[in-house]
């Protein structure tokens, strides 16, 4: 993979709209789904971002033909994404792909679904603490999969998978979309409790339903699914990007910003609006869009991540470079993931007063931000160091920022737009 400099001239304020592309973790479930039927299933709204161009890669391994190895624009629907898979060619899901990214382990519930076999390797992506899979495997062997290690693999068999009545012992996005995607070929009813209430997963089952899964929501942490004997093909657009709309949202409210995003759901951003009200942010919401205005003094705030609806984890890294600007003392406490503050000591190379303590962050607000060397260790704190470098005086060089385009569609040629000073370069 490919490495990256960004380097930023600070200071230049943001003016103008901005879109917002799909959201990618919402495109990679569903793209994992393509494993679950023989026909088609074609994605509109689908990001240009690196995770995605790796899980198309995976599949087309695994068999997958059609439009999708480089994603074009094809209409007034956006970005497309044409997938079929005929055959299962190979259970095997390669190191490789698992290295680059967690939603490697998305396959596992489809492939042993459709054809009661898979070999994933060990899931990677951001190093931001520890992000078990065990609720997961877990599922899956109530289902009837066998299930151990070999080496760097997961290694699952079943003849068939059956429905199960499993509550989750703890909330997880990524073991709730595949629980539900090995459930609709299951035989049988599953019924899952304490799922997880994330956008995306009710966007991946609108989708399994569109394929002719008969799936329904009881309440909203149950799910209900009536195992078919075979899915078909479909088309779905992929929801807009919460994270991405609130990455920018943030970005609109430093001083002197003027930004309009666009294209957003704002029901799924309700906890980062009411944190960025209380902080007494200049913001409108519209139809389809948000308008921040920066220049307001801001004040302090206090925040806890929490799963959905709650304040989420992966715009932590982005309002904590915000806070670094606001009056007084913030706390921002991290209760998802035990290893998520990596990025402040990056924020501290230019000028922030934050101190960590355990599981909460205290951020003393009112600081020059100046230019310095930086190095980003994961997705969303390269969002945050970014917002850092716009905000400080002089020039900022973030370091291995491949990280950003994971899950960024263009930030740098979308922040161009709006008068950003900003270039990539390859490292």
């Amino acid at each position: 993979m490919r490495n990256f400099i960004i380097s930023i001239r600070g200071g230049r304020p943001l003016a103008g709209d901005v879109a917002v592309a799909g959201a990618k973790n919402a495109a990679l479930p569903e793209l994992a789904a393509v494993c679950l039927a023989s026909e088609a299933l074609e994605l509109a709204n689908v990001p240009q971002v690196e995770d995605i161009r790796v899980m198309v890669a995976a599949l087309r391994a695994l068999g997958a033909e059609g439009q999708g190895e480089d994603i074009v624009l094809d209409g007034p629907q956006g970005r497309r994404v044409r997938l079929a898979m005929p055959q299962l060619r190979t259970p095997l899901v390669s190191p490789e792909v698992a290295r680059t990214t967690r939603a490697s382990v998305l396959l596992l519930g489809p492939m042993l679904a459709r054809c009661g076999e898979a070999r994933v390797s060990m899931p990677g992506g951001c190093p931001i603490g520890e992000r078990k899979i065990d609720f997961h495997l877990l599922g899956l062997e109530r289902m009837g999969a066998e299930i151990r290690a070999e080496g760097e693999y997961l290694v699952a068999r079943c003849r068939r998978l059956r429905g199960i009545d499993f509550t989750f012992p703890g909330k997880t996005v990524t073991g709730t979309e595949n629980l539900l995607m090995a459930a609709a070929l299951a035989e049988g009813t599953t019924v899952l409790r304490n799922c997880a209430r994330e956008p995306e997963v009710a966007d991946l089952a609108a989708l399994l339903a569109g394929m002719g899964a008969d799936i329904e929501a009881d309440g909203e942490e149950t799910w209900v699914v009536r195992g078919r004997a075979a899915l078909h093909g479909a088309r779905h657009r992929v929801i807009p990007d919460r994270i991405e709309a609130g990455t920018y949202l943030i970005a609109g409210c430093f001083a002197g910003n003027d930004v309009r995003v666009k294209g957003v759901m704002p029901a799924h951003l309700g906890s980062l609006l009411e944190t960025l009200a209380a902080m007494g942010a200049d913001i409108q919401v519209g139809a389809g869009e948000f308008h921040a205005c920066g220049g307001r003094a801001l004040r302090p705030a206090a925040v806890v991540t929490e799963p959905y609806p709650g304040f989420p984890t992966d715009l932590q890294a982005q309002l904590t470079t915000l806070l670094t600007q606001a009056e007084g003392v913030s706390r921002v406490r991290e209760t998802i993931f035990n290893d998520r503050f990596r990025h402040v000591n990056e924020l501290k190379r230019l000028g922030a007063d934050i101190e960590v303590r355990g599981d909460e962050a205290l951020v003393r607000g009112g600081a020059r931000l100046h230019g310095a060397v930086l190095r980003t260790t994961d997705l969303r704190a390269s969002a945050a160091l970014v917002l850092g470098g716009l905000a400080a005086s002089g020039e900022t060089r973030i370091e291995n920022a491949y990280q950003l385009f994971r899950g960024y569609e263009d930030m740098p040629g979308k922040l161009q737009a709006l008068g950003a000073e900003i270039a990539i370069e390859e490292e």
